[in-house]
């Protein structure tokens, strides 16, 4: 049966609540009582929007979050055990024991005691993150320099704030019936959009208005206030991680708009198939945690064994979509019919599922092969161009102006460092840098953590020696521009605003890797010559100190006795005779100290 999601605020906090409507109405207000954090014996009383006191029962009425119940507690007293309900000592003496049991019955720990421990822990951070909890006597310091900040990458909390979420929401609220400039519009159908100027809410709107652009809205007759409510929903389930967050989502997803107007794809594949394709672009990373699949598999995460090392990140972002298009008021795909909604799934679930890099020369050479004969009339022939569409527009920051993708580029990096100081504080093995091929690794070679705790060296984690320049230029020469190319062929319209950019990427790339290469031969060279002179001027050094000795002048130097008997130069100080002294800045010193003293030999 649906659930239903009921939106309300409590002393100014936004808070939902979730049940289905076949729930018994002391379920009801327990739902809402834990969502208040109220104690067992507090009046619970809900206002709506006129002001009147209405029911807590399965039958309240659903709401939208711009449309919120208003929640009070009133107090009553009571004392800690009777807050508690129940014995904590006997309670976790149970607990142990239903473990031991679990553990000799199946004689491994199955997935559903690993989603609890997930709960307990989110529980565990809600707690820890509101200040006054005093019915449950508890106290929290938030001294000065303890905030989330100031903590190793590995405890920061992935999810948004209520307060970073409630931000964006109300500013959302404000701007979601702003009509956008033509200019505006034109622009975001363009890959030299800039995705920094804008802030969370800001592409919010945007995202809207590609779907009312494409005119989705009308032709697969998608309700204005679902669609933002899905948005939202979305912008609240990517996590705040360096790379995989929810800018990203939105590029990706700009990208695959620009696509679509600038080859022309709705004439080409249908309105559904654009949507999926957009749809899936915006879903594709959802509550991504910042660690990718190499690490899941090897760290044996939850996701690993739920989904048996396959696509564990991928499966999860497409779960958590479908998820939210569960609840009445989010799900975009409710008027499609069933034929339409069941080719819509599982289109999302192919595009999203190949953005899986493992399985990038796969469905690039599956695509390749279709080439010749390419045809739109046929679905197998379709769905690899829209698994290739979107696996360009998720791999895309190189085709944007350098000012746009470099910073990506420096949020990639970050968020593998973080990763592998993770897998050398868990003892794992190492993964391969996200989206960079095997063979152009980084060049790295001393991890954050081991700087930190002074370990020993390990090759190719050093954030301080990465060669920016090494590594894209081999990840678009061997994955990149191969891609993109491919796609040009079938779509030559894109030619002149991906692949060309992609192509002078590569070219300043491989200056720049040239010119690194220059710059370090000419520093070794100076170094080099840097020690000769020094050994030279130690050699002369001791040469004039044995002369004090044996009370000869101190400009002569001893000449070796081959140059006494010879009663000649060597071609290195007859060079030095005739060009004079080569580190001096005086054109005219044209006597060296090795000239005089063989002058003064003959």
């Amino acid at each position: 049966m649906a659930t239903k999601v009921i939106y309300f605020t409590i002393a100014g906090r936004p808070e939902q609540a979730e049940f289905r409507s076949d729930f018994p109405a002391d379920d009801v207000k327990d739902v809402f009582r834990a969502a208040a954090e109220a104690r067992q014996h507090d009046i619970l009383k809900l206002y709506n929007t006129r002001g009147n006191i209405v029911n807590i029962c399965p039958k309240l009425e659903e709401n939208t979050p711009d449309k919120p119940y208003k929640l009070e507690v009133v107090a009553a007293q009571c004392s800690l055990a009777e807050q508690l309900g129940f014995d904590v000592n006997e309670m976790e003496s149970r607990l142990e024991m239903l473990e031991k049991k679990v553990m000799v019955d199946s004689g491994e720990t199955p997935s559903v005691v690993y989603e609890l421990r997930n709960k307990v822990e989110d529980f565990r951070q809600k707690l820890e993150s509101v200040e006054h909890l005093s019915w449950l006597g508890l106290f929290k310091d938030f001294a000065v320099g303890s905030q989330s900040s100031n903590l190793p990458f590995y405890k920061r909390k992935l999810k948004k704030t209520d307060v970073e979420q409630r931000r964006v929401l109300e500013k959302f609220n404000k701007i979601k019936s702003v009509q956008l400039t033509d200019d505006v519009r034109e622009f975001l159908r363009l890959p030299t959009f800039d995705n920094w100027q804008w802030e969370d809410a800001e592409m919010l709107l945007l995202l809207q208005q590609m779907f009312i652009d494409l005119e989705f809205t009308t032709r697969l007759n998608i309700e204005l206030s679902v669609l933002q409510n899905f948005l939202f929903e979305v912008f609240r389930h990517y996590n705040n991680v360096p790379f995989h967050n929810f800018k990203h989502c939105f590029c990706v997803a700009q990208m695959m708009y620009g696509i679509i107007w600038l080859a022309d794809m709705q004439e080409l594949l249908g309105d559904l198939e654009c949507f999926i394709m957009l749809v899936s672009a915006i879903c594709h990373d959802l509550d991504h945690p910042g660690y990718n699949n190499s690490y899941q598999v090897n760290a044996k995460t939850e996701l690993a064994l739920r989904y048996n090392d396959i696509s564990p990140l991928e499966n999860h972002h497409c779960s958590v979509a479908f998820q939210l298009m569960e609840k009445p008021h989010c799900n975009i795909l409710k008027n499609l019919g069933p034929e339409k909604y069941k080719k819509a799934r599982e289109g999302m679930i192919f595009c999203i599922l190949a953005t899986d890099m493992a399985k990038h020369n796969e469905i690039l050479n599956q695509f390749k092969s279709l080439l010749p004969n390419f045809d739109y009339s046929k679905s197998d022939h379709v769905n690899q161009l829209m698994k290739v569409s979107i696996k360009v527009a998720d791999i895309s920051n190189e085709a944007r102006p350098m000012d746009v993708s470099e910073p990506w580029i420096d949020c990639l990096l970050q968020e593998f460092f973080n990763q592998r100081s993770l897998e050398q504080l868990e003892g794992l093995p190492s993964s391969t840098p996200p989206y960079t091929p095997s063979s152009t690794h980084l060049d790295v070679t001393k991890s954050d953590m081991e700087k930190l705790e002074g370990l020993p060296i390990s090759p190719f984690m050093d954030r301080e020696k990465v060669s920016k320049s090494s590594s894209q230029t081999g990840f678009i020469q061997f994955v990149l521009l191969p891609l993109f190319e491919s796609l040009g062929q079938l779509l030559p319209k894109l030619e002149p605003h991906i692949i060309m950019p992609v192509r002078k990427a590569l070219e300043y790339y491989s200056d720049m890797t040239k010119a690194m290469e220059e710059e370090k031969r000419r520093k070794e060279e100076q170094k080099q010559n840097s020690k000769e002179e020094l050994k030279n001027i130690t050699k002369e050094n001791g040469t004039l100190s044995l002369q004090k000795q044996n009370g000869q002048p101190p400009n002569t130097r001893v000449p070796s006795p081959g140059a006494i008997s010879t009663g000649s130069n060597s071609a290195k100080e007859r060079k030095i005779l005739k060009s004079g002294n080569p580190h001096s800045n005086n054109p005219h010193s044209n006597q060296s100290i090795v000239g005089k003293t063989n002058i003064k030999a003959k």
